[in-house]
């Protein structure tokens, strides 16, 4: 959904369902029910405030920004989630950082086999700079993860959903551990699927056929934090 500004005092609400809405919509058996929305502010540029003020800054986005049309594809629609936070005097938020099995610490790229290696233990902790604590309001509760339903998996789990395009997602809660700054923090093992020689031919990379590049992306529902970090997997 989005707001398009053509003039002073017009705003047209521009709303279209998600492929995944369409797909329940489809079904024509009752399951299809919008409880709930998200807002988000993606096409925002938040360097204008600290370019101009608070006040004069406020308003050339409010007047200046254009707005995104509706997406139907939910993989790019609403990267960054607005929430909701108690406290008026926050000035900081958190962020995920990763931690995990055959990792590059530089690149913050994990490396798998397709038949040997093909298991890594990740770790998602929250963290925060220059605070020594996280507001209780920005601890995560539950963890989105995606990745490619084709190439990887987490193991013992079962997608909540997969899309169209291939796109598995998984929702994990909090499982009771916690960073040495009090934020919570999720475990999981990302294992590969059985990858034939064929598909490395398909989707290997172009100077190598023999690597498969994929993405995961982690997102923490209560901060809406993301962390997104390149999977290689090696035909051997």
């Amino acid at each position: 959904m989005g707001f398009l500004d053509h003039a002073s005092n017009n705003i047209i609400l521009d709303a279209v369902l998600t492929d995944v809405g369409r797909q329940f919509l489809a079904r024509n058996d009752g399951s299809f029910s919008i409880f709930k929305f998200a807002l988000g502010d993606d096409e925002v540029d938040y360097s204008i405030v600290r370019k101009y003020g608070r006040t004069v800054g406020k308003e050339k986005i409010e007047k200046n920004t254009p707005v995104f049309e509706a997406l139907t594809n939910q993989n790019f629609a609403q990267k960054y989630r607005l929430i909701s936070v108690s406290n008026p005097n926050l000035v900081r938020l958190p962020n995920l950082t990763l931690t995990a099995d055959k990792i590059d610490a530089t690149t913050n790229v994990i490396t798998l086999g397709s038949n040997n290696s093909k298991t890594a233990r990740v770790t998602v902790s929250q963290k925060i700079k220059n605070e020594t604590s996280i507001d209780p309001d920005l601890k995560d509760q539950t963890f989105i993860v995606e990745m490619n339903n084709l190439f990887l998996r987490l193991e013992q789990k079962t997608p909540d959903n997969i899309d169209g395009q291939q796109r598995a997602v998984y929702i994990l809660t909090l499982q009771g551990l916690e960073s040495d700054q009090g934020g919570t923090q999720v475990q999981f093992s990302l294992s590969t699927k059985n990858i034939t020689p064929a598909q490395f031919v398909v989707f290997g990379n172009i100077s190598n056929k023999n690597l498969i590049k994929t993405q995961v992306k982690v997102t923490g529902v209560q901060s809406g934090a993301v962390l997104e970090f390149q999977v290689n997997i090696n035909q051997r």
